[in-house]
């Protein structure tokens, strides 16, 4: 395959395939693409008829019609991805004692593997700095939206991405199955238009760099300035989730085992969530211990959100809610109930999320208030 680096200035492009001593114009915007400049390739299986991006899963045609491509590029940025979402653990970890702790005892028994159901990311809805800013970076590495999920009560909405099926599960953790991810953000437009106007200041003060969301989140920074003590208690008193974004950032909210996944007594919820409060720890017992969907087939509990010290732009330091751990079993789907326990694989189980279960699982942060 022949690349070509093109610099984007101007729209359309006009390209010049390897076998042709044509020029071909194709309407391909500048819009399209994150920054000016990009790497193309002809695909030479076409017969060099087709320009995939290499910035985007995308073919496009001759014609200017873009199809999804194949994931072999994706494949090659397997290990990149995964070392992202390891930084982002790790941030993660650092400031979540209660995951860590449980993450060792839980490998503790039985040299238990553990793998990941999800990973869930918070947003501010306005200013570029959504649902979006973080999906580019997933959906890039072959990441497919799925249903939006809507809490009105809350003033958000969330999608749920599913993961490649081209890259290896053998490992664990990070290393494992790649995890679901779950975005939401907050419906700003729909809030008070104080709180409006102390959001937009902080996520203006940050201009283009929600474009860096995930590297901000593997390094465990705001994009924007030091929030204020003041304007953070302000929006307390209006939205707990507004309060924590504006503090955290897009750090990693929470991580999520699998329970059917693992291997000893432990894959049944209700034995991990016993497990759990046995040693100590305290689960989110907002809408009872256990999250059940309407279908029975998936179910979900947490911990209540750690807390930790933060310093104020005014030079206060005080305790601010952090991050929590969740826990969720997938079921068996009834169609495949007859199927043996060998055989069963994460495509025979409930898929997706359900909004009365994560409805309650985000008020895990809200008892740190």
């Amino acid at each position: 395959m022949l690349r070509l680096p093109l610099s984007f200035k101007s729209s359309p492009i006009f390209l010049k395939p390897p076998s042709s001593s044509s020029t071909v114009c194709l309407p391909v915007l500048q819009k399209d693409f994150l920054s000016l400049r990009s790497t193309y390739s002809w695909d030479l299986m076409s017969g060099g008829r087709k320009l995939r991006t290499h910035c985007s899963s995308t073919v496009v045609d001759f014609n200017g019609h873009r199809t999804p491509a194949k994931d072999s590029h994706a494949q090659g940025g397997e290990s990149f991805l995964r070392s992202i979402l390891a930084a982002m653990e790790a941030v993660y970890l650092n400031r979540n004692p209660t995951a860590k702790s449980i993450l060792e005892v839980v490998r503790s028994i039985d040299d238990d593997r553990i793998c990941y159901d999800h990973f869930a990311f918070r947003t501010f809805g306005v200013n570029g700095h959504g649902i979006d800013s973080m999906a580019k970076f997933f959906q890039d590495f072959g990441y497919v939206q799925r249903e939006e999920l809507r809490f009105p009560a809350k003033k958000l909405k969330a999608f749920w991405f599913s993961p490649p099926k081209s890259f290896s599960d053998a490992g664990e953790g990070v290393h494992g199955p790649l995890p679901r991810i779950f975005i939401s953000e907050l419906l700003v437009d729909q809030m008070s238009p104080e709180a409006q106007k102390i959001i937009q200041k902080y996520t203006e003060s940050s201009g283009n760099r929600s474009v860096y969301a995930a590297l901000a989140s593997s390094l465990g920074s705001l994009t924007w300035e030091k929030p204020s003590y003041s304007e953070f208690h302000q929006l307390a008193r209006e939205s707990e989730y507004a309060a924590w974004t504006l503090v955290n950032g897009y750090t990693l909210n929470h991580v999520t085992i699998s329970t059917h996944r693992l291997n000893s007594h432990l894959q049944n919820i209700r034995s991990l969530n016993k497990f759990v409060e046995e040693n100590g720890f305290r689960l989110n017992s907002e809408g009872g211990i256990l999250k059940v969907s309407p279908d029975g087939l998936l179910l979900q509990s947490s911990t209540v959100a750690d807390s930790g010290s933060f310093e104020f732009a005014e030079g206060i330091t005080e305790s601010i809610p952090r991050c929590y751990i969740e826990f969720a079993e997938r079921l068996v789907l009834p169609e495949f109930k007859n199927l043996s326990k060998d055989k069963v694989e994460e495509i025979h189980r409930r898929d997706g999320f359900e909004v009365g279960n994560a409805d309650k699982i985000f008020e895990s942060t809200s008892t740190v208030f």
